[in-house]
């Protein structure tokens, strides 16, 4: 078992948890969220605490900067996909031996759900977790219009504690003077710091944002970039003070997760041996909450991983197949070269081995799947559809779920929470028989159809968050065990 595991599932007892913690929040995308979170944590990593990243909403990618920044495993706190009393406890287990946490923001402060509401927000994330929130504000051709700004976010929820200020992209020394000047005496709050315009901290992106930090190499440049100007122009001294600040902290009364549970057993120790599902995680396949993973175990389920990219099949000993999201699209030529592990899948499928994919792993299931290039690679075929790359996006947002049919996690009209994000689009073939959709969807956009389901098999675009639905995860850890 990892440090990272440890701490995050072994909360305190139902005595109030003290942390220390941060939410760094921006008022739109592209204000500076990243750069900043990155500096705070490498700057304060290297200053020898021991940091715990957080990000809000679904998203798979910044985490993966936050683990390699500080060497932890950074989570998810997500306040549509899960309840209140969920992401109070995932931020408290999470941050049972952390110094300092830095929970990212997302968007803008108040953008997430609904907008008319703080709903699936990053001031929603702040108010759950009762967190003091630092405004990262781009000052490019402003002065005293920054105030403006900042008092705005201020006034627009009372709940909120907005207790300092980052400016980005100032031009010069004396440029910060002014809109800290300006800042300070008309909302009453400190300007903590600033960065100038800095190229060399620009993070590469793809069509789904960052690139995945374990396709980067050596990122360590980047974050010692990144700290040096947080601790040339930022006051630590006074943020840590700030972070230090924020009340303590206590589990829900009836948490996911009892208090001395490990994964190193499952929920039931009468069940006997634990049936294994094989997790795909390597560079194409590595979008995967932890709390699914936690969640499986709890309901008796041993965890495998495995890597396609590297080579290997699904383990021998697998009761279940767990195919997460990822970029497959960029590694299609090397998934099909390892016939193994297609032949493995088709194999599990024609077995009746419970197998679930979301968005990437749903993809390499498709017949073929053509990249942006225009070339066509072979997949596992046990879906009748193939998939195509575009420059458009296809999907994004958060996602509502109903059975359409019983399958392996849900049964017919239940509902699941979760997301889309992508690129690629299947086209489904309907001559043989009526496609087997697995759910009717709700977004942004309405309803829609979508995803495959048949025996027990389930796969779709839409990644799920199990704590939504926890019966889910016990659902198939169970048919799992039968199948075993």
């Amino acid at each position: 078992m990892t440090d990272g595991m440890k701490q995050a599932i072994q909360p305190n007892s139902s005595a109030a948890a003290r942390r220390s913690r941060i939410v760094v929040a921006g008022t739109g995308s592209g204000a500076g969220k990243t750069t900043v979170t990155l500096g705070l944590m490498k700057a304060f990593a290297d200053s020898g605490l021991r940091v715990q990243g957080f990000k809000c909403g679904p998203d798979y990618i910044d985490p993966t900067y936050h683990t390699a920044a500080t060497g932890t495993p950074s989570r998810n706190l997500d306040s549509w996909m899960t309840s209140p009393d969920t992401v109070r406890e995932t931020f408290i287990r999470a941050s049972e031996d952390a110094d300092l946490c830095v929970i990212e923001g997302v968007m803008g402060l108040y953008d997430g759900k609904d907008p008319l509401s703080n709903i699936g927000s990053t001031a929603e994330i702040a108010i759950l977790t009762d967190s003091p929130v630092l405004l990262v504000v781009d000052v490019r051709s402003m002065a005293r219009s920054t105030a403006a700004i900042v008092l705005g976010f201020q006034r627009l929820e009372p709940k909120l504690r907005i207790v300092g200020v980052i400016v980005n992209r100032c031009g010069s020394q004396g440029h910060y003077g002014i809109v800290k000047k300006a800042i300070e005496q008309e909302c009453g709050i400190p300007v903590l710091g600033w960065l100038k315009r800095d190229d060399g901290l620009d993070i590469p992106e793809r069509h789904l944002g960052l690139v995945p930090a374990v396709e980067r190499g050596e990122l360590e440049p980047l974050f010692q970039r990144a700290a040096e100007l947080i601790r040339a122009g930022t006051d630590l001294d006074a943020l840590r003070a700030l972070a230090d600040s924020a009340p303590p902290l206590r589990l829900p009364e009836h948490p996911l997760f009892p208090p001395d549970w490990l994964p190193t057993a499952g929920h039931e120790a009468e069940t006997g041996e634990r049936p294994v599902i094989a997790v795909a995680r390597d560079a194409a396949f590595n979008f995967y909450y932890p709390e699914n993973m936690d969640l499986l175990r709890y309901a008796g389920a041993e965890i495998v991983y495995f890597s396609p990219l590297a080579g290997e099949r699904v383990p021998e000993h697998a009761n279940g197949l767990y195919l997460g999201g990822g970029f497959p699209e960029e590694f299609a030529a090397d998934i099909a070269a390892n016939t193994g592990f297609l032949q493995d899948i088709r194999n599990a499928v024609s077995q009746e081995m419970p197998v679930f994919a979301e968005c990437g792993g749903y993809m390499v299931l498709a017949r073929t799947l053509t990249d942006r290039a225009g070339h066509s690679h072979h997949m596992a075929g046990v879906i009748p559809s193939d998939v195509r790359m575009q420059e458009k996006r296809a999907a994004l947002g958060y996602r509502e779920a109903t059975a359409l049919q019983d399958c392996l996690l849900l049964e017919a009209g239940e509902t699941i929470r979760g997301h889309e994000f992508h690129y690629s689009v299947m086209s489904y073939d309907e001559s043989a028989a009526p496609y087997p959709f697995a759910y009717q969807t709700k977004g942004m956009r309405g309803l829609q159809s979508e995803g495959y389901a048949k025996g027990n098999l389930l796969a779709a675009y839409t990644h799920i968050h199990l704590a939504s639905l926890p019966k889910a995860a016990a659902r198939w850890v169970e048919k799992c065990r039968a199948y075993h």
